[in-house]
C-alpha cells in the first residue's frame, strides 16, 4: 500500500506555509542547518510587497504566503512537530523538512526581479 498523502491532515494554508518554509530553509544564505538535530532555522521570513512575496529565489502570491503571519498556522505546525517559532525565528524540524506537502512545484515561479 503506498504511503498516504498528507498523513497529518494539514489544511491548505498549513500545507502552503510549510512548503514555503521548506524553500526558505533550503536557502544557504537565509537559513542555518543543525546537523545534530536535523532542524533548520530560517533567519528571515519575507514580508509581502504588493501582491507577491519573494521566497528564496522564487516569487509567490501574497495570498499563498499569508500563513507566515498567521499564529494559528504556526501553532498547528508546532503541535504536529513540523515547525515552530522560537525567539522570533522559524525553525523547521527534520520531519518538517521531509514532509511531502504535494505542493513543491505548485506555488513557486522564478522571480522576475
Amino acid at each position: 500500500m503506498p504511503p498516504r498523502k498528507n498523513p497529518l491532515k494539514l489544511n491548505k494554508l498549513q500545507l502552503r506555509t510549510l512548503v514555503l518554509a521548506q524553500v526558505l530553509a533550503k536557502d544557504e544564505d537565509g537559513a542555518r542547518h543543525d546537523d545534530a538535530s536535523g532542524e533548520t532555522t530560517i533567519l528571515h521570513v519575507p514580508h509581502p510587497h504588493g501582491e507577491h512575496v519573494h521566497v528564496g529565489a522564487f516569487t509567490v502570491t501574497a495570498r499563498d504566503a499569508s500563513g507566515f503571519s498567521n499564529r494559528a498556522v504556526w501553532t498547528a505546525l508546532s503541535r504536529k512537530g513540523l515547525a515552530r517559532i522560537e525567539n522570533g525565528l522559524v525553525i523547521v524540524t527534520a520531519d518538517g523538512m521531509t514532509y511531502d506537502t504535494g505542493l513543491s512545484d505548485r506555488f513557486v515561479a522564478p522571480s522576475d526581479h
